[in-house]
């Protein structure tokens, strides 16, 4: 019998039972509606899975943002909000924090990481400047045009291959970096953008070496780096388990030296650090502090709550602790681990090495009859909905949407649905059932069609396009 176990991946030692570090001390009952329910709900809307109502889900597996179980020491913390206006105990709980593991200098809270994203770009970047990153993120992306920047992939050419089993496919190409550095001038390099583990890619991880590596480059050229650090502690999970050197250092450790060689990161705190809302910017240099501090005030609160409740960053000060202890990680990438294993024991196609948060299956080997422009990642998301009530999201075209200057489909190597696992909420037995309901998917793909794309909105169309079959 194969050993799934994620502790002891890849030992030979016979089948050793794991579980996950915590117990459940409340339930939220779910519920499988009809087939024909789910066919009337899917049509309702318009195929796309973020337009479900979370009613007529029975696995939600759309997201991890947001969608994390709190411990009860969170819980407990939420009584311990300091509502005041203005220089709540709670955001100097959370500054302490960030400072703590993280490591930067100044804090600026956000509602989210979206309103951080706002706030680095317009900070940072000039008109007609270019923002290189390891691969593209939409809400990232966009919030740089928005700014006036043009977004230039620099990632290895291994992240775009979903076989490759390359242990740190998030990595920077240095080279096709520097190259771009010499051809446009560093003066028209706004930052380079990086992601720890990198989403679009299948929450694939990037090395302490190359971030070194990248470090000594742009002080070559006075470039600063600026980190999405949403999901770095399962990025720190990989380098210990990974790279040469690490297999001893805690991952809290690891964590806060792979940020000492960035300037700054933002923070979707709805993710890595397991609350259902908030979000942070923390920088090194203290003009960029001022000015990010000064912008909070106008889009999203005072410099001291930042759009979030005393209460919400309390939990997240909380969060961040729990966030970075070994035991925690290793079960978070574990479970998803093992639904990846039973998945690929079955010849299902999905982006290998399996990441840090969810698995990615690989719609253009899934579906090889339906052409990238008839969505085959939006088509296996609606059907994986309708054969067993589980919700997905599209990691494809649809996702990668139009050239600004062109007004075309940008069309990306990886054509993707994310199952993605929230932290301390499923059991293993979810995972078989959603394992089984892919494999029924996977059985019948010869019949599926496609889909057309009937309404399309101006920004991040993924959120709220609606699509029809084709016959």
């Amino acid at each position: 019998m194969k050993d799934h176990n994620p502790q002891t991946m890849g030992q030979q030692f016979g089948r050793r039972s794991w579980a996950e570090p915590w117990k459940i001390k409340m339930v939220e009952p779910l519920r499988m509606i009809s087939r024909e329910e789910r066919d009337e709900a899917l049509q309702e809307a318009g195929y796309n899975t973020f337009l479900l109502r979370s009613e007529d889900v029975y696995i939600d597996l759309l997201t991890d943002s947001g969608t994390s179980a709190m411990s009860d020491r969170q819980w407990a913390g939420i009584m311990l909000g300091d509502e005041a206006y203005a220089g709540s105990r709670n955001f100097y709980h959370l500054e302490e924090a960030v400072q703590n593991y993280y490591g930067y200098r100044y804090l600026v809270p956000t509602h989210q990481g979206r309103g951080a994203e706002h706030l680095i770009s317009q900070a940072l970047i000039k008109q007609g400047q270019l923002v290189p990153g390891n691969m593209y993120f939409t809400t990232t992306r966009l919030h740089q045009e928005l700014a006036g920047g043009t977004f230039v992939d620099v990632i290895i050419a291994e992240a775009h291959d979903p076989n490759s089993q390359h242990p740190f496919k998030g990595n920077v190409d240095l080279a096709k970096l520097e190259a771009l550095i010499k051809r446009e001038g560093a003066e028209n390099i706004a930052y380079i953008s990086l992601a720890g583990t990198v989403n679009m890619a299948g929450g694939q991880p990037v090395g302490m070496a190359n971030l070194r590596a990248l470090r000594e480059l742009c002080d070559r050229y006075s470039i600063r780096i600026y980190l999405d650090a949403t999901r770095m502690v399962e990025n720190a999970f990989f380098i210990q388990e990974r790279e040469k050197g690490y297999a001893n250092t805690p991952i809290a450790e690891i964590l806060k030296e792979f940020c000492s060689y960035t300037d700054g990161a933002w923070m979707s705190a709805k993710k890595d650090n397991l609350v259902n809302i908030g979000g942070w910017l923390a920088v090194n240099h203290e003009d960029v502090f001022a000015k990010t501090r000064n912008m909070v005030v106008i889009y999203e609160g005072l410099h001291t709550y930042g759009g979030m409740a005393g209460r919400d960053m309390e939990a997240l000060a909380i969060g961040i602790s729990e966030s970075v202890k070994d035991d925690h990680a290793k079960a978070r990438v574990g479970q998803v681990r093992y639904l990846g294993e039973l998945l690929s024991d079955w010849g299902i196609p999905i982006v290998q090495p399996v990441g840090g948060h969810a698995i990615f299956l690989d719609a253009r080997q899934i579906y090889a009859h339906i052409p990238q422009d008839r969505f085959p990642a939006q088509t296996l998301a609606a059907e994986l909905y309708l054969d067993s009530g589980i919700r997905s999201m599209e990691r494809g075209i649809v996702s990668a949407g139009r050239d600004p200057k062109t007004g075309d489909h940008r069309y990306p190597a990886l054509e993707l649905v994310r199952l993605t696992i929230p932290r301390r909420v499923y059991t293993q037995a979810h995972m078989d059932v959603v394992a089984e309901a892919v494999k029924a998917i996977y059985d019948n793909r010869e019949e599926v069609k496609g889909l057309s794309m009937v309404y399309e909105p101006e920004y991040l169309r993924f959120f709220q396009a609606r699509f029809e079959p084709l016959s």
